[in-house]
């Protein structure tokens, strides 16, 4: 205990030693004054510093403990808000996928109604080619697992997914409608002895252009899916036949009931050799009418070597009728013609021994046997006839867009 109190008693006369007295002179003016600071005065104002600098660190060590003790609780709410921001981001996501799923939806069932409308009209759909009963409550029971949601979408999206679901049952409901109009088409074809896969072939060839990608509504790259695709290869597929179909010439070039001279090799009339003929003679009395054997444009009027006076008309599909050995014209180049309508009168001129008609039927430039289109039975005409009501709407449909 004596030690301690003489610790103490140490350690105040050294803090006693570092204040006293002090007097002070100034002279003013000739003046002398004297300030005194007492060594009371002085432990008065260390004391006070002291205490200002203890409290001023106490202050401080009060906030640094504080926002050690905040620091976690910030850092919670930061990651809250983070958490909100994400979730905001998120809901914005999904809701800009929704608009764009939704444009596509509408540019499906616009393209979808224009097809319906282009190729079938109001002319309603086989019912052999209608999808089977309850195919419609189970497409839209079928879960968001379609081509264009994402199965991670919320609830929401499953009105999408049904929408959806019934275009591609309709699709596939039309894509059946056009392979069957495509199926007659071609066995109409078959049966005249063209080969109907090389035509759409062939046909196919002839395509080009810039690349331009589809676009939704909202600017977003995006498709029409594959059964969209295959739709459209089928409407290509179909129109390819039945163009084909109409332009092939089944009527008759000339009322005459006798024909002399068939397609193939003959003996020459003129020196008696061994000869190709390219088509078939109709004989009839001079200016007997000649007729378009089927709808096209004509392409050429005039002469031609052995073949005297000529008519061409294409018919589209690299198919070109030609009229030969005629005394007059009733047609001119470029002009629109109907099947049996007169483009011509029945001759001799050119490379022949009478009056009568030379006709000739070209696919590609190549030369090919009439008959078999003009003896064509009545099956075959019957879904030619089809066949030549659609077209035909189909060019007046867009003619109409082309004069609007």
């Amino acid at each position: 205990m004596s030690s301690l109190t003489t610790g103490l008693r140490r350690w105040r006369q050294r803090f006693d030693a570092l204040f006293q007295d002090h007097e002070i002179f100034v002279r003013t003016h000739g003046h002398v004054r004297f300030l005194r600071v007492s060594a009371v005065w002085q432990k008065r104002v260390a004391l006070i510093a002291g205490a200002v600098l203890l409290v001023w660190a106490g202050v401080t060590l009060t906030v640094f403990v504080n926002q050690l003790l905040t620091a976690g609780e910030r850092a919670e709410v930061a990651r809250k808000e983070a958490a909100a921001a994400a979730g905001e981001a998120r809901i914005a996501q999904y809701r800009d996928r929704v608009a764009e799923i939704a444009a596509d939806l509408d540019e499906r069932q616009a393209q979808l109604e224009e097809w319906k409308d282009t190729y079938f009209g109001s002319e309603a759909l086989p019912a052999d080619a209608a999808p089977k009963a309850g195919a419609k409550d189970a497409a839209e029971a079928k879960p968001v697992e379609t081509s264009a949601l994402d199965p991670r979408l919320p609830p929401e999206a499953q009105a999408l997914a049904r929408i959806e679901a019934r275009q591609e049952a309709f699709s596939a409901h039309l894509l059946a409608a056009v392979d069957a109009r495509a199926l007659k088409a071609r066995d109409a074809i078959a049966k005249l002895g063209l080969d109907p896969k090389t035509l759409v072939r062939k046909a196919s060839v002839g395509q080009g252009g810039p690349f331009i990608p589809w676009r939704g509504r909202i600017g977003r790259a995006s498709a029409l899916g594959e059964s969209f695709a295959a739709l459209e290869g089928a409407l290509f597929r179909m129109e390819v036949l039945e163009r084909t179909l109409v332009a092939i010439p089944s009527g008759q070039p000339a009322h005459v009931l006798m024909l002399s001279s068939s397609y193939g090799y003959r003996h020459d009339p003129f020196t008696g050799a061994s000869a190709m003929h390219a088509g078939l003679d109709f004989p009839g009395p001079l200016g007997t009418p000649i007729l378009a054997a089927a709808p096209g444009r004509v392409t050429f009027v005039g002469r031609r070597s052995g073949y005297g006076n000529v008519v061409e008309v294409d018919h589209g599909q690299g198919i070109m009728t030609r009229y030969a050995h005629l005394s007059g014209f009733n047609t001119s180049v470029g002009a629109r013609v109907a099947a049996g309508q007169q483009i011509a009168k029945m001759g001799s001129t050119g490379r022949s021994t009478g009056s009568h008609l030379h006709f000739e039927v070209r696919l590609n430039g190549v030369a090919v046997n009439p008959r078999r289109f003009l003896e064509a039975k009545a099956d075959v005409l019957e879904v030619k006839a089809d066949a030549r009501q659609r077209v035909g709407a189909l060019a007046r449909a867009d003619g109409a867009s082309r004069a609007r």
